[in-house]
């Protein structure tokens, strides 16, 4: 066994609690990965995908049933938890489950949301806006850190560029590596085309190997991973998520 995973963040998982069998699916295989690679990978998925584009699109099981599933998923496997609040109010109980809070990049100048994420006393993921610049991101840390939190780790996914689509600018893992000593690339969500999809989120998957290497080369610290047996059945992100299959060789290419 290998252990040139451990001194990295990788953080991988459904974007959306879609059910049990994907969850125990995604679960066994990144405890593959972690046994086969030496790596400590963080499992990710959200009880409620809150600002998904339409009305009418799944947003998940909700935070009851949803950290429940979580739950089982960190005593059945052993594995770290990260999931993304919303809400100020949902920080506490997300807390009692999840070893990482997210803060999702829409909301990361919320200073309610920062605040109650802090005082959990669990580590804050901020992910930076798409409006913001990674020099930007030294205010919500303030607000983390001033409430309490001593772990707080940044994500860069990229800035709007027009309309529908996105741009990664890899000079602002630089900028935010100056703000805290774990910035991550989200590989996923970077491929994204906001909007663009007839109601929802379009992307391409294709481009998630080279948003990782390229960050590599910038001095990032962690990787983001939204994975899927089958993405196109996904019922958020479907055209983002990395296929499951294609996580292990992606992480031994990271690591190389």
């Amino acid at each position: 066994m290998t252990h040139t995973c451990m001194k990295h963040t990788i953080i991988a998982g459904p974007c959306v609690i879609e059910s049990a069998e994907l969850l125990d699916t995604v679960a066994r295989e990144i405890v593959r990965i972690n046994a086969e690679l030496g790596c400590d990978i963080i499992f990710k998925a959200s009880f409620d995908k809150a600002n998904r584009t339409s009305a009418g699109s799944f947003r998940g099981p909700g935070l009851e049933r949803g950290m429940q599933m979580l739950a089982d998923v960190k005593s059945r496997y052993g594995l770290k938890i990260l999931t993304d609040i919303h809400e100020s109010w949902q920080a506490a109980p997300a807390a009692e489950v999840a070893d990482v809070l997210q803060i999702p990049a829409f909301l990361c100048r919320q200073t309610d949301l920062l605040v109650a994420a802090a005082r959990t006393g669990r580590t804050v993921n901020i992910k930076k806006a798409q409006f913001l610049s990674g020099q930007d991101m030294r205010y919500p840390v303030e607000k983390a850190r001033q409430a309490g939190a001593t772990d707080v780790w940044l994500t860069e996914r990229g800035n709007m560029f027009g309309y529908n689509n996105l741009v990664v600018d890899f000079r602002n893992i630089s900028d935010m590596l100056a703000i805290a000593p774990t910035v991550i690339m989200d590989c996923t969500h970077s491929v994204q085309r906001p909007g663009g999809a007839d109601g929802k989120t379009g992307g391409d998957r294709r481009f998630v190997p080279q948003m990782a290497m390229a960050a590599k080369a910038f001095g990032a610290t962690g990787w983001f991973f939204e994975v899927h047996p089958d993405p196109d059945r996904g019922l958020s992100d479907a055209a983002n998520m990395l296929e499951l299959a294609k996580l292990a060789p992606l992480v031994k290419e990271i690591m190389a």
